[in-house]
Order: C-alpha cells, then structure tokens, then sequence
C-alpha cells in the first residue's frame, strides 16, 4: 500500500493534495543540490532550506524525497529551523540513542526544550517514521502552539481518526495553513510523512514574514549573571568566553566588622570586561560572619563609612555595578541592614553604578528574617534569588538542591513583594552526592560539581530517570555496598529552571559558580535563550 501511495503521490494531481505548495520556476541549467529531487513537487523547498542549513540528504547526492522521515530526523529539521544547536548533555535516559551517534545532540535539543519526548521512559526510537498526527504536535510544540486535549477539532474528512492526544494541534496546524488533507479532504494521522512533504510543511512556517524575520533576529540580551569562585583570573575568562555570561561578578571586596574593605580586585579583569563588551558587578560579601556584620550594620558612622569606600573603588575600577552578598545576617539588624543598602543604594545612582542584592528563597525561617523583600527591592536595582540548597545536609534530609518546585515557590513569594523586572534567578553548577544510611537517612552528603557529578554517573554506569516533579533526573548507585543518590542537574533541568524565570518576566538569571559547569551546559543555556524568547503571534 505504501509504495502504490507514494506513486499516487507524485503525480500532477497531488500538488493540490496533502502539502502542496505553490509551483516555483527553476532555470534548467541550476545545479540542483541533490540528483533525486528535480521531479519532485517540493524540489524549490528543497533547494530553499538546503541553502538555509535546515535541510541535508540522506547522502551527499540523494535527498530521497519520497521516504519516510525518522524521528531523530525530524526533530533536527526542527531544531535548525528555531536556530537551536546540538546539546551534547552528559545524561540522558534513552538507551537507544548513542553518544557517538549523529543525532545525539539534536535530540537532547529538542528533548531538553520539551519539544520532544521519548517511546518510553528509556527509549527514543530515533529511527521510526514520523506519522502526520506525530508531526502535527512536533510542529505545533515547536511553535508554541496549543498541544494534547480534545477542544479543537479539525475539518478533514477523518477526523475521527486523529488520535485524542493529536487533536488540538492537527487543528492549530491546519488553520494556519501548515498541513492540509489530500484531494479528497482526509489527513491520513497515522501515515508516515515523508521528507518532501516536511520540506514543504517548514517551508510554510518560513512564509509568514514576523515569523521568519523573528527567526533570524539576534537573540534578545538579558543578564547572565557569572560568579567567580575558586578560579584565576585567566581560568575565569576562559569559561565565560565558552558560556552566555554577560555580566562578571567576581569576590572582589569583603566588608570587615571595622568599616574597612578588604580588596583582593585585579583590575585587569575590568578592562578585559569593555574589550568583550561585558558588564562587571564585583561581589561585596560579609563572610557570612554574623557577629561582625552585626557590629558593622548597628554603627550608622561605620555604614556611612563603608558606602563612601564602596563607591571609591567602584570609581576606582570604572565597574558597572556592585552585587552585594550579605548572609547569615541576624534577625535583630533587619532594619539596619535596610538602612544600609538605601543608603548605598541612592549612592550608586548618583554615579550610574547598578546595585544588585544577592537573597535566598523565604522559607519562614530566622535565615532570611533580616531582609525586607519589598523595601530592599524598593533600593536595590536588581534582587538575586538564589535558588539553590533546598537541600543542604543532615539537617535536611536527602533530596534535591534545587529542584522545580522549590525555585518556582521562591519565585512566587519574591515577585509578590519585587516587581519581577528587578528579579534575577540564580541557578547551581554544583550538587550533592547523598551517602545513605539504610533506613534512608542520611550518613553524609558531599558537594560536587556538574563535572564531578557527570563523571559519578560514567563511572557506575547509571541510566537516570526524569522525575517530573522536580524537574530533574534522580540516579542512585552503590559503593561499597552503601547506596548513593543524586538529584541531577544538567541541561534540562536547568532550561527547565530558565523557563520558569521566563514566564514569570525575571530580569535574567546568575550562575553560582562559573567552572562548576560541564562544558555541555552552554549549549542548553544558548537555547533556552533563543527558543524562550520566541513569540509566535
């Protein structure tokens, strides 16, 4: 039956059928791409995304137009049209889907952005046909559009054929023009779609001009934050030319008991900043030392003092701003620690140097008492929401450090006291390996970073699983005979995390801590950036 449809296919007729497109002319004496499309009906398509880089051929000569296309196909003709890049993540869960495999990248992408999922939980089937129906809902996820449910409906004669989980998007993409039936009006669901008729079907996207135009647009700038920590200089630099960091805050200055600034800054890092158009927002930290930021926030003469040194250096290393990172501080200096940032705050902007203020997710407990959200938020131009260590030792149990729902609360509660626009979040390149005891408590936890964590997972040989509630991959091992467990973060929990700043308008996102990344992570980071900035209206 396949083979007598493909022939129907090709003729004349069709061109009005299943994705027919307007007939372009082509001069005879164009060398054509690929020796095998010159009869087909989507041979300018082909040549359209061919010179695009969204298309390739099966061979170096062969385009095989009337063959089915396979998953790990399509969803890479996809991640080319959106301008995505391979994400050669560490971990994935699909045993089918080999790290040396072409396709590897494009489907961790696409998967990573929740455009696709897997057969199973452990199975992505990279080379089973694409069915129209299949098509529809990678089409429609890829634009934003409506997906799953049964509301819409659509016109094609078979119609009830369409599988529950299929409907609405067969609908979104038949109204805008995207697929349409055969002569005779049907959609054939569950009939692979070919590679011509992909063609034609993306072609169609690229037809609408806002969307094309927004397609090629550089993608739009927002902070990313880079936190130095346990790196020189020139290892520093390195990593954030390999990542989205744009905005370097190295631990520059430490706010002593007395008054006095501890500078440990290498200037050079500041003109290395303007050469790469970086901006530069050094850290002013308090050592987590309560007693003696206690003793320097109750002394108006000694604040007043600090914010004159702070806006000496900050005149000093010609920085773009200042990131203030006060921990542990008491409950009892709410008010001063409030009168302190006001008063550095309105310094600052006399000189045009941005303030931001490093703070942790408000769990009612005494950790976060002294900070008054919405009166800081009033100051500061920017509030850092550190959204991390959910899960810290002992004391807390084992589980994750940052999982989806944690950080989608801390949100919440802060953008009700800070208008989202000033909210930064910050995500973790670290973790923790838990040592559990056998009753399931916990005998020690180790940190470790994205690297560590990526070896841990090569060296056991650990397939883990994606848990939807937390937005994360768990694995669990044994050594020694004491069994492990991980909450995992690579690229797709994070894109994860990123999505949520983006739905709920942050101002962008922080890293803590640059060189605790794997170097995979970037590529994620680079997508969420332009898939979540697109707008498809």
């Amino acid at each position: 039956m396949k083979h007598l449809f493909n022939r129907w296919y090709v003729t004349a007729s069709v061109v009005l059928g299943l994705l027919a497109p307007s007939i372009h002319t082509v001069h005879a004496e164009t060398k054509l791409p690929f020796n095998d499309i010159s009869g087909s009906y989507a041979k300018q398509e082909i040549i359209d995304l061919y010179q695009k880089k969204i298309i390739t051929g099966t061979s170096e000569t062969s385009f095989s137009p009337s063959a089915s296309i396979t998953r790990a196909e399509f969803v890479t003709v996809l991640d080319r049209l959106l301008g995505l890049e391979p994400a050669a993540s560490k971990v994935t869960p699909f045993s089918d889907v080999a790290a040396k495999a072409w396709h590897y990248g494009w489907i961790q992408a696409a998967v990573q952005l929740g455009l696709a999922d897997g057969v199973s939980a452990s199975r992505f089937a990279p080379d089973k046909p694409v069915t129209r129906q299949e098509a529809a809902v990678l089409l429609a996820r890829a634009l934003k559009k409506q997906t799953g449910g049964t509301g819409a409906r659509t016109s094609f004669a078979d119609d009830g054929r369409i599988a529950s989980w299929a409907n609405s998007s067969a609908a979104e993409v038949q109204k805008l023009g995207l697929m349409q039936g055969d002569i005779n009006g049907y959609f054939r669901p569950t009939d692979p779609i070919t590679r011509q008729e992909t063609v034609v079907m993306v072609h169609r996207v690229l037809q609408n001009e806002k969307w094309a135009a927004m397609l090629a647009a550089k993608t739009a700038d927002t902070i990313k934050l880079g936190w130095q920590y346990g790196q020189t200089t020139k290892q520093y630099q390195s990593n954030v030319l390999a990542s989205n960091v744009n905005t370097l805050s190295p631990r520059w200055f430490f706010a002593e008991a007395s008054g006095e600034i501890t500078d440990v800054s290498d200037p050079s890092l500041a003109v290395w900043a303007k050469k790469y158009n970086k901006k530069i927002w050094p850290m002013v930290g308090n050592r987590s030392d309560q007693a003696a930021t206690h003793k320097l926030l109750s002394s108006t003469s000694l604040r007043s003092g600090l914010v004159t040194k702070l806006a000496a250096y900050a005149a000093k290393y010609e920085i773009d701003g200042l990131n203030l990172d006060f921990e542990n501080v008491a409950p009892q200096d709410r008010a001063a620690l409030t009168a302190f940032v006001t008063e550095l705050a309105k310094k600052l902007k006399s000189m045009n140097v941005t303030l931001s203020m490093d703070v942790s997710p408000d769990r009612g407990t005494d950790w976060t008492e002294a900070f008054d959200f919405a009166a800081l938020g009033k100051q500061a131009d920017y509030m850092v929401l550190m959204g991390y260590d959910e899960h810290w030792g002992a004391g807390s149990g084992a589980g994750s450090n940052a999982s989806l729902g944690f950080d989608k609360e801390g949100i919440a509660k802060l953008i009700k006291a800070v208008p989202s626009s000033k909210v930064i979040l910050a995500l973790p390149f670290y973790n923790r390996d838990w040592d559990l005891r056998k009753d399931g408590s916990v005998e020690s936890s180790a940190f470790i970073t994205l690297n560590e964590q990526n070896a841990i997972l090569s060296k056991y040989a650990i397939k883990p699983k994606w848990d939807e509630q937390s937005g994360q991959y768990t694995a669990t091992y044994l050594k020694d005979g004491v069994k492990h467990e991980i909450w995992v973060e690579e690229g797709r929990s994070l894109t994860a995390k990123y999505k949520l700043a983006a739905e709920a308008g942050l101002a962008g996102l922080a890293y803590w801590y640059i060189g605790g990344e794997s170097p995979d992570i970037w590529a994620s980071m680079r997508n969420a950036d332009r898939f979540l900035g697109y707008r498809f209206e």
